[in-house]
C-alpha cells in the first residue's frame, strides 16, 4: 500500500529514480537494495531471483506494515 514516493522518501532517493528501479531501467546500489527490502518487507533473494526465498503471507505483510507505521509515527 505504499506509493513510489513513500518508498523513495524512506530510501532516501527521488521518486523518479525509484521508478526507474521498478521499471528495471536503473540498478539500485546495495544500500538502496537493502532499504527497499526493509521497506517492502521482502527477502533480498526474491529481488535477486535466488532460490529458496521466503514470501510473507498477506496477513504477515499487513502486520509488518502496521508495525512499521506505528514505529514511524512514534519516532
Amino acid at each position: 500500500d505504499l506509493s513510489q514516493l513513500d518508498v523513495a522518501k524512506q530510501i532516501p532517493m527521488n521518486q523518479s529514480n525509484y521508478s526507474k528501479i521498478e521499471r528495471d531501467l536503473q540498478e539500485p546500489s546495495i544500500e538502496q537494495l537493502k532499504q527497499i527490502c526493509r521497506i517492502l518487507m521482502l527477502d533480498p533473494r526474491y529481488l535477486l531471483d535466488i532460490e529458496d526465498f521466503e514470501i510473507f503471507t498477506p496477513k504477515d505483510r499487513q502486520l509488518l506494515i502496521d508495525i512499521q507505521r506505528f514505529l514511524n509515527d512514534h519516532k
